[in-house]
């Protein structure tokens, strides 16, 4: 039996391994969107023209990054916060209808969800119910985004 590895050991290192890669990228939660009149196309895409919180530490980051994304202000419950939240972007899919947007955190809320620049809300509420009723349900996974 010396040299070979038990099947069962094989199993743990796995799960073992899944936990610690799921806990780095795996946060996400359902929680309720609102929108924000940031409209960064009519503002060059200027963190401190809307006083955003992440502008401390990314304002100075070139066109091509502040606006390779739609931008979302962050609250949530799974995930960092504060400072550790800027600059990372989310996978915001609407519960009900599917449609999906890809957006950066740029600045906080106290909603306990998201705070979606509206044209990103409008580019998901893709029924009009999210318009209507002031809000969309909606779930959030950190994707990548290290340009």
């Amino acid at each position: 039996m010396a040299g070979k590895i038990a099947p069962w050991f094989v199993l743990l290192v796995s799960v073992i391994i899944c936990v610690f890669v799921g806990s780095a990228w795996g946060q996400s939660a359902t929680v309720g969107s609102t929108y924000h009149l940031y409209n960064p196309a009519q503002i060059n895409y200027d963190l401190r023209a809307v006083s955003a919180f992440c502008s401390t530490w990314d304002a100075d980051q070139s066109y091509e990054w502040r606006s390779k994304y739609g931008w979302t202000a962050f609250c949530g419950p799974a995930g960092p916060s504060g400072e550790d939240a800027c600059g990372k972007c989310l996978l915001v899919t609407n519960t009900v209808t599917g449609a999906q947007t890809v957006v950066r955190i740029i600045d906080q809320c106290s909603n306990g969800g998201l705070d979606l620049d509206v044209n990103m809300f409008n580019q998901i509420d893709t029924d009009g119910s999210g318009y209507a009723s002031g809000h969309l349900n909606v779930n959030y996974d950190f994707v990548d985004c290290s340009d």
